[in-house]
């Protein structure tokens, strides 16, 4: 008999989130590796960025089409798989091929489509459990992707650190254990759909006529790219642009990206019926623009790692606050309106540090102008806070 509960359910989907945070975060400590360890160069490297995003995006639109047929549970079963064999190819396809960039690549395409599928499927099942203050929980759940990119970078750090970074290959097959370990979880876990918890589903022609659906998905596409474009670059970034040792980037960097980030989510998950959502996104604009200023502009090391976690913070409820803003405005988007939403978010996370990456190249590998570039997506987003509050009542649902 299944003794599990929802809380069970709320649980997996939290490792879920981990499982991912550790599909997008691992392969960027080891870019530099790759180019000395391979002669893979810089601007190939930005590739595996882009095919993971665009991996992702992909499954992100195709989803909806098989994820209603097969189940929620079969679904989470096959991402699970598919990112653990992401990691555990890893350790053998790019000494086995040719050309080690096309192992990487395949590597990073399988893990890709599995965290793709934890995009679509996670924040639905949430959705759709039998608990209160769906806003919070959101939020909530968003914030163990902020701690599971904090553990990988400190404990890949820490790996790296005792036993060398040349051993990253045990590293990341020891990373497909936690895939593993939740796909035997999802096999008992109660999963519920938001069919059952909110009756009929929007069709996709039904949704892309929305405009307030299509303004959700700008939204989105910019808290994608505003949190991508720094937290994929912020480990080279420290090395190269601040010139500081990668031990230290990495774990005052992208660590402190993503303890500021978690903070944020968790911090409104605690507070957040008493704090307007509005204005917790209008702050955070404002913020997010000042540390895109801070890290284009300033070559000194303090400075650009105060901007890391400040970018941090101020990104954190973007992506779970857009969520929220959807699925209380849209009831009736199900699935299919998560699915869009995540497209529009993963086409963010390519796009932003794809662009980062493109304009360092084109300045001449000089990661803060690259990363200045990409400040229009937080001042795309803050016109969008703006708007909302100022247009809302025009919005057509």
């Amino acid at each position: 008999m299944n003794k599990l509960t929802y809380r069970s359910t709320l649980t997996a989907c939290f490792i879920g989130y981990i499982v991912q945070a550790i599909v997008n975060n691992f392969l960027p400590l080891l870019f530099l590796r790759f180019q000395g360890e391979f002669n893979i160069p810089l601007s190939q490297i930005t590739w595996l960025i882009t095919i993971n995003f665009a991996v992702q995006l992909t499954i992100d639109a195709v989803a909806p089409a098989f994820v209603d047929k097969i189940g929620y549970r079969a679904s989470m079963q096959l991402a699970h798989i598919l990112s653990a064999s992401g990691f555990l190819l890893m350790t053998i396809l790019p000494d086995l091929l040719p050309s080690p960039f096309i192992g990487l690549v395949i590597c990073v395409m399988l893990y890709a489509i599995g965290g793709g599928l934890l995009e679509v499927l996670v924040s639905p099942i949430v959705e759709a459990c039998p608990t209160d203050n769906k806003e919070t929980a959101m939020s909530l759940l968003h914030s163990f992707y902020c701690w599971g990119q904090a553990a990988t970078v400190l404990l890949s750090t820490l790996f790296f650190t005792f036993a060398g970074i040349k051993n990253w290959r045990i590293l990341a097959a020891l990373w497909a254990i936690i895939p593993i370990v939740n796909f035997l979880l999802f096999l008992k876990v109660p999963i519920a759909t938001l069919s059952e918890t909110r009756g009929k589903e929007s069709g996709l022609s039904e949704l892309v006529r929305t405009p307030r659906f299509l303004f959700f998905c700008v939204m989105m596409l910019c808290a994608g790219a505003c949190e991508l474009t720094v937290s994929q670059w912020a480990s080279a970034f420290a090395e190269s642009g601040l010139h500081i040792s990668k031990s230290a980037g990495d774990l005052i960097g992208t660590m402190g990206f993503a303890l500021c980030m978690g903070s944020a989510r968790a911090m409104f998950s605690k507070f957040g019926e008493r704090i307007s959502l509005y204005k917790v996104m209008l702050i955070s604009s404002i913020l997010c623009v000042m540390s895109y200023l801070l890290l284009g502009l300033t070559t000194a090391p303090a400075a650009g790692l105060i901007g890391c976690m400040l970018c941090g913070f101020s990104v954190g409820i973007f992506w779970p606050g857009t969520f929220s803003l959807a699925a209380g405005r849209l009831t009736n988007g199900g699935t299919l309106m998560f699915a869009l939403l995540a497209l529009a978010g993963d086409l963010g996370c390519g796009s932003g540090p794809t662009i980062a990456g493109k304009m360092s190249v084109l300045f001449g590998n000089d990661l803060h102008s690259g990363i200045l570039c990409g400040i229009i997506f937080p001042c795309i987003m803050l016109c969008c806070v703006l708007l909302m509050k100022r247009k809302d009542q025009k919005i057509d649902n």
